[in-house]
């Protein structure tokens, strides 16, 4: 592919021809690429490959990634969705597995991984195994026990974060506790959370934090946590001497390592564990929303408790002021002055029944003393005697001649009233209305 057309010049003073005639044409990176690619993938068959899972990320469309290393070597995989549904052994950080792939290139990035077909656990890894003992030694000392662990302030009002102040982790933190109202106060005390020495550097904040003297701050409670990870990456809260410290922190602790399917030693050994370090920021500002929850029930109740009061006070109020008004010397006027008005009126309706009981009681015996008075019985003897007189007159005989009729006397003037007093040839008078006449009885009846 390179030929050599000089050697003068010492070490380091070759030159290459590229392109020179008879020479070989110099390839683009994708040409080289793909001949590496048809190389190592035609050369290399399919075969068993054993290693430890690290970096594992299951992606939304299925198809799992991850790395398998040794003391020795990494090497890159990828297990596509059609496979990956169809695999009893369950991937996980740290498991130790063998694999069936065979090599490929992504010429993209110009790097070769292997693409998995099959994946077979092979017992747990270094990593998970030295987990596994630690845990059970720490937990043989009982320091995990449920009986140290200790209840957590309600309302902490000063909390440190022990992590990197760079990570997003400490920004999570800070954003739940902002957007949730939470008043505190955060100090962040920085460390390194992974790589060579970052154990030993936490468990010192730790220590120092928990010394108000010394830090000059009296911690209510302390965050102990970081993003998530690799199993290498969080490792670093799997060592002893950080375990230890969080268990031995003047301060209560929380662990918010990884995310939630991540635990590590720290989990245990705190006083509580959080998910993550946004579900820690949940958990400290929990019980101020609950009392700033409570507190606006309380407000609620005690305002309609006392717009209850104040209407209650201002309907006493107003009761007393209507009493002071009637008892009031000018409300005593008042109501004398009704009263007055009242008899007066009743006094005046009673003076009108009685003069009207007078005038009809002086009705009645005037009605008496007329009717028993001689006058009018003078006129009505009067009036009885014009009436007799009437008839008398009626009954006259001049009355009588008025009428026509004719009064027959004999020679001696004494009235004849029976014909057979008659006599032939009897001489009589016959007194008429205008006067009086001589008459002789012709014949006898």
């Amino acid at each position: 592919m390179f030929n050599r057309v000089g050697g003068g010049g010492g070490e380091g003073g070759a030159t290459f021809d590229l392109g020179s005639e008879g020479g070989t044409r110099a390839e683009s990176v994708t040409e080289f690429t793909r001949r590496v690619k048809d190389l190592l993938e035609t050369g290399l068959k399919a075969g068993w490959v054993r290693g430890e899972v690290t970096n594992l990320r299951i992606q939304a469309s299925g198809h799992v990634y991850f790395s398998l290393k040794d003391a020795g070597a990494q090497v890159r995989a990828v297990m596509f969705r059609g496979d990956a549904v169809r695999q009893t052994a369950k991937l996980r950080e740290g498991a130790q597995v063998v694999v069936l792939g065979q090599v490929s290139v992504y010429e993209a990035r110009g790097e070769y991984q292997l693409i998995v077909r099959v994946v077979v656990e092979d017992g747990v890894g270094r990593l998970q195994r030295e987990f596994e003992a630690l845990k059970a030694r720490l937990a043989g000392e009982g320091l995990f026990d449920r009986e140290r662990k200790r209840v957590l302030p309600c309302l902490p009002r000063t909390v440190g974060f022990v992590t990197s102040p760079t990570g997003a982790a400490v920004q999570d933190f800070l954003r739940i506790l902002t957007r949730r109202g939470w008043l505190g106060r955060v100090v962040v005390l920085p460390t390194k959370v992974q790589g060579e020495g970052a154990a030993v550097e936490v468990a010192a904040m730790i220590a120092l934090a928990g010394d108000a003297a010394r830090c000059g701050v009296a911690f209510d409670l302390l965050v102990v946590g970081r993003g998530g990870g690799s199993l290498e990456d969080l490792w670093a809260f799997n060592e002893e001497v950080l375990v230890r410290a969080v268990a031995a922190s003047r301060v209560p602790v929380i662990s918010a390592v990884g995310h939630e399917i991540d635990f590590t030693l720290c989990d245990f050994a705190a006083d509580v564990r959080a998910e993550t370090p946004s579900a820690a920021a949940e958990l400290i500002s929990s019980g101020f929303v609950a009392e700033l929850e409570r507190l606006g029930r309380l407000g609620t109740a005690l305002e309609g408790k006392a717009g209850a009061a104040l209407l209650a006070a201002r309907k006493r109020v107003e009761g007393v002021a209507d009493r002071l008004r009637l008892l009031s010397p000018a409300a005593q006027v008042e109501r004398g002055w009704l009263r007055l008005d009242d008899l007066h009126n009743r006094l005046a309706a009673a003076w009108a029944r009685g003069m009207q009981t007078h005038a009809h009681r002086r009705a009645l015996i005037e009605g008496r003393i007329v009717a028993a008075s001689p006058e009018r019985r003078v006129e009505a003897e009067s009036q009885r005697l014009l009436g007799l007189w009437k008839r008398l007159q009626a009954a006259s005989p001049a009355s009588v001649l008025n009428r026509g009729f004719v009064i027959v006397r004999d020679a001696e003037g004494i009235p004849v009233t029976r014909s057979s007093d008659l006599r032939t040839g009897a001489w009589g008078e016959l007194e008429l209305s205008d006067g009086r006449a001589g008459a002789r009885v012709e014949k006898d009846f």
